[in-house]
């Protein structure tokens, strides 16, 4: 029995967020998985889908952790075979990348097809140890192909992709074709993608497609397998399931197990509405409350990056939100990893205007302006329907001709005399406001 892992999009050097320590989270979860689930468990090779690393330049860090995992790898006697993905294939005018010098090195075989410089015709050929180069290689009872990142192209190139296929798959062994690409479905991004049927059409000269690109896991017909990111490469990720796959083959047979029990950053993604928060020290003093209830972390776990995003109609000026502030007490306090806000909040004005031009009657416009302007005054917020009315009754008096001093009196009587004074206008100011 034949065992392996396949793990994909490890993104090694990565950076998000400013912050420093993310770029190790990448390196735990590499290792983590190689560790615990390549050599303990004693698989008999490894293979790497595509993007090892987050960028064709790698700094010295990135090519530090890629080195220390592959190593440990090599000690235990694992081979791995590789493919490029499109964040760390070489440039278009280059013959080198990082994963070519690591292949050349020996940390794992780099399987591709060879192109003539002349006529740029592609050779599928078999792996050859002096040169270290070659498009598919056997292990055992095993022969692995492995394709390049065609991107776009993906499409165009598959006839070739399969015809080589077809004249180079050994029979009575269990073929596995490596390939970096999006498939039709997958993605929630208008981007040209692999139709499902085209894919299909691998199907009848492999026994396990090995895929990657995709950050999460997915599977096609018991034959395809995507396991996604080894951790999220954004906040917009954490939700996807992802993961490794420790395979074993049986009876010519894949029996594929997601691995999820590995190093990973926990992810917390929140919602603070501001709409009833109308002074804005409370909204602070609320905002930071929030905030250090659901930063704070359990025991040894990691600590979570979180991010809260904030919704809902803002009463007062944007500049009143002390974020960076509240952010910096917050981090001193309970010591996240991170912590983002994120402000999608409304003008109230704005979302007014969007409200108010829904409303067809005219007088019922009229009501709901004046309410809403009067709403954004934190002193007159809780009584603004009952001043709104006010302010239209005595509208309506002073059109009607009737006595200032009356009018005046109505204010007095139904609402407090220094509000009264503040809300009476003046016959000219009233009726000018809403002109009938």
């Amino acid at each position: 029995m034949t065992k392996f892992l396949h793990i994909s999009d490890i993104h090694l050097g990565i950076k998000r967020y400013g912050i420093e320590e993310r770029t190790t989270d990448f390196f735990n979860a590499w290792y983590d998985v190689i560790t615990r689930h390549a050599i303990e468990r004693k698989v008999d090779f490894v293979l790497i889908g595509g993007d090892l690393f987050d960028r064709r330049q790698i700094d010295s860090q990135a090519a530090t952790h890629a080195i220390v995992g592959l190593q440990a790898l090599r000690e235990a006697n694992i081979p791995v075979f590789a493919i490029e993905g499109n964040h760390d294939q070489r440039e278009s005018n280059s013959r080198f990348s990082w994963l070519r010098s690591l292949s050349q090195l020996g940390y794992f075989r780099l399987l591709e097809p060879q192109y003539d410089e002349e006529t740029e015709a592609a050779r599928f050929g078999p792996w050859n140890d002096n040169t270290r180069r070659g498009w598919y290689i056997d292990f055992n009872e095993v022969r692995i192909f492995g394709s390049q990142w065609y991107g776009a192209s993906v499409t165009h190139e598959l006839p070739e992709l399969c015809d080589a296929l077809a004249r180079n798959h050994r029979d009575n062994a269990f073929n596995i074709l490596l390939l970096h690409t999006e498939v039709e479905g997958q993605l929630n991004k208008p981007i040209p993608a692999l139709a499902l049927n085209k894919l299909l059409t691998l199907k009848e000269n492999t026994d396990y497609v090995a895929l990657g690109h995709i950050h999460k896991n997915f599977v096609i017909e018991d034959w395809a397998y995507n396991p996604g990111s080894l951790e999220a490469c954004s906040i917009d990720e954490y939700t996807e399931r992802r993961g490794a796959y420790f395979v074993e083959i049986k009876d010519g047979k894949a029996h594929a197990e997601l691995i999820r029990d590995y190093s990973q950053r926990p992810f917390k993604r929140l919602e603070f509405d501001v709409t009833r928060h109308y002074d804005p020290e409370i909204a602070n003093q609320e905002l930071k409350r929030f905030a250090l209830e659901n930063s704070a972390h359990n025991g040894d776990s990691l600590s979570p990056i979180v991010e809260i995003t904030l919704t809902g109609t803002i009463g007062f000026k944007n500049s009143l939100l002390e974020l960076k502030q509240i952010r910096d007490e917050v981090m001193a306090q309970t010591e996240p990893m991170g912590l983002i806000f994120h402000n999608e909040s409304v003008p109230r004005e704005f979302a007014d205007a969007s409200e108010v031009a829904k409303i067809v009657s005219r007088s019922e416009r009229e009501r709901a302006v004046l309410e809403k302007l009067i709403a954004l005054d934190t002193r007159y917020h809780d009584r603004a329907e009952d001043l709104a009315k006010l302010i239209l009754e005595a509208k309506r008096q002073l059109l009607d001709e009737e006595d200032d001093e009356k009018v005046f009196a109505l204010l007095e009587q139904r609402g407090q005399p220094q509000k009264a004074r503040s809300i009476s206008l003046g016959k000219e100011a009233i009726t000018d406001t809403f002109e009938p």
